[in-house]
């Protein structure tokens, strides 16, 4: 289609449930396809919509009620465009309004003029008189106003470009029917929490990586991922007929990324050499760890009560005491303390599990959580691995004894900083990825949990979450409202759905957009780092990927021949 020919004109609508537009005789109802961008030019300003449906519409009952015979493709003819035609459904997003209108302006003359190609939103100002900007849509165009294929300089003035000097853009995928970058700001991404949801098989891990990436090559924060499924630190399998594998953090980022493991000798077994151990001490464990984990363990509202007891007379060598308690020593206790015996002979029992696990010891050598704190202060990513304890105990306990030291570490470094404003002292900011987020941010669980605690505070305390997860129906309502940036696959159950969009004005018209997605390599994103809701293929995790990303990736692709050649061309340059 070519971008200069009208689609459409609109002929229906309102701000809040969005715009009709029938469609023009000669534009097939078969080339409109769900989250396609268009723009409206208006009388006065330029409307960015997305489209939410599609539908077909007659001019009289009669012809349905007497339709032409499926050979006859001379009444079908006749009857296409005028009594029988396509209509689409927008959601207005953004609208382009000048300030101060110049005599004879509009979306049309300025359209016209010649623009360079990597300019974006400039290019519209540069060719006004009048000061221009980009705002939430406040108002609707006229009827019969024109609708248009959105041209790649729509796209650059909604959403950048990934070489703009000002912004941290990093391009995440493109536009399901045109070949031009679809950017998202990484400042204003890692500002907040946000999310990566999709049904199991979309690609939820592709994307997390593709993101990850961005955010270390442009430098945007640093990253503490807590690694499931050993699916980001040195390389993960990629689906697909024939087995292969994908590079993971440290292969693109060797002097950046530093990988911790909690399982040695899986790490070993997948030829990881480098990696750090990670153990964690009986008193690094608090009560609010193990209450986390009470599902997991089976622990009765009574024995963390008892907990508390405990904790609060041994300190904290509550676990390790508890675990060298005898019956005896269990009676004088409670007969003291006014603790209950058969609560805290079950919480000793159930705590014997964490005896199985290889990163728990009654002792360390030293503080390793310390040691992470180091790293993310000298600006390294962080990638923990569990290997195989990769069963839920594992994953929450470690993550949650891990985050919530790194977060008082935070606060603290904080608040020196809001009492110095010394440039020095601000800490960098920390994105903290989690997958199974819903294990963390349920309803029941979220307010005991550090994970709940940093999504509500936000940026407060330059720590926010990005979280992964397939059920994002089991989210918190109230945390799923502070999610700033949420790019999702794939759902088909309704509530997860609707969970996306909770606190998300207008959510409703995106519905059917989500639900119509591909299962591979699309996905919908909106909210805080875009500046309105768009649909994308998703840039490829491949060679071509790990070569623009990566500065090493384009050296490893190269043969032994090649790179003795580019070697003598650089000695011979150098006067060698």
């Amino acid at each position: 289609m070519n971008p200069e020919q009208p689609l459409g004109s609109v002929i229906h609508g309102s701000l809040t449930d969005g715009l009709e537009v029938r469609l023009h005789p000669d534009v097939s109802v078969e080339e409109m396809r769900v989250g396609k961008f268009l723009v409206i030019r208006g009388t006065r300003s330029l409307f960015f919509c997305l489209m939410t449906d599609v539908s077909l519409g007659t001019a009289s009952d009669r012809i349905l009620a007497n339709p032409p015979q499926p050979e006859d493709d001379f009444m079908q003819a006749v009857l296409a465009g005028g009594s029988t035609y396509g209509t689409i459904a927008l959601s207005p997003m953004l609208m382009l309004t000048p300030q101060e209108a110049p005599s004879g302006w509009s979306p049309q003359t300025l359209l016209k003029t010649e623009t360079s190609r990597n300019n974006g939103l400039a290019s519209y100002q540069a060719n006004t008189d009048s000061q221009m900007e980009l705002l939430p849509v406040k108002t609707i165009p006229s009827h019969f106003s024109q609708v248009y294929e959105a041209s790649e300089r729509d796209f650059r003035a909604v959403f950048g470009w990934e070489d703009d000097p000002h912004r941290r853009n990093f391009a995440i995928g493109k536009p399901l029917d045109m070949d031009v970058p679809v950017c998202i700001d990484l400042d204003r991404f890692v500002e907040r929490s946000n999310g990566v949801f999709g049904k199991s098989g979309t690609g939820k891990s592709f994307l997390t990586r593709l993101l990850l990436c961005g955010i270390i090559r442009k430098q945007a924060a640093v990253n503490l991922i807590f690694d499931m499924h050993s699916e980001y630190g040195w390389e993960a399998p990629s689906e697909g007929k024939q087995y292969s594998t994908v590079k993971g953090l440290r292969q693109l980022f060797p002097g950046e990324v530093t990988i911790y493991t909690l399982d040695p000798d899986s790490t070993r077994r997948r030829g990881i050499r480098d990696a750090q151990e990670l153990f964690l001490g009986y008193d690094q464990i608090e009560v609010e760890d193990i209450s986390l984990v009470a599902r997991e363990l089976n622990l009765s509202e009574a024995s963390i009560e008892n907990a508390y007891i405990l904790q609060g007379e041994f300190g904290s060598s509550w676990i390790k005491d508890l675990l060298e308690m005898t019956n005896e020593d269990i009676q004088m206790f409670c007969d003291e303390k006014r603790g209950n015996k058969s609560s805290i002979m079950a919480l000793q029992r159930k705590l014997m599990r964490l005896e199985r696990l290889k990163y728990i010891k009654p002792r360390c050598p030293k503080n390793y959580v310390a040691q992470i704190l180091a790293s993310l202060d000298a600006g390294k990513h962080i990638v923990i691995e569990f290997g195989s304890h990769s069963d839920m105990l594992s994953y929450m306990l470690a993550a949650n004894i891990i985050t919530r030291r790194i977060h008082r570490a935070y606060v603290e470094k904080s608040e020196q900083f809001l009492q110095t404003k010394n440039p020095l002292d601000r800490p960098r900011q920390l994105v903290i990825t989690i997958e199974e987020a819903h294990r963390f941010l349920d309803p029941a669980t979220v307010r005991q949990t550090i994970f709940g605690t940093i999504a509500r505070e936000m940026r407060k305390y330059f720590v926010t979450l990005f979280v992964v997860d397939q059920r994002p129906s089991g989210i918190d309502n109230e945390v799923m409202s502070q999610i700033g940036t949420r790019i999702t696959a794939l759902l088909n159950d309704d509530k997860d759905i609707e969970a996306i969009f909770t606190g998300v004005s207008g959510g409703q018209n995106l519905r059917s957009v989500l639900a119509k997605l591909d299962s591979k390599q699309q996905a919908l994103i909106l909210g805080h780092a875009v500046p309105m809701p768009v649909v994308v293929r998703t840039r490829p995790y491949d060679q071509t990927f790990y070569r623009e990303i990566s500065p090493t990736a384009a050296w490893e692709d190269l043969d032994p021949e090649t790179l003795l050649q580019q070697a003598e061309a650089a000695k011979a340059d150098l006067g060698f």
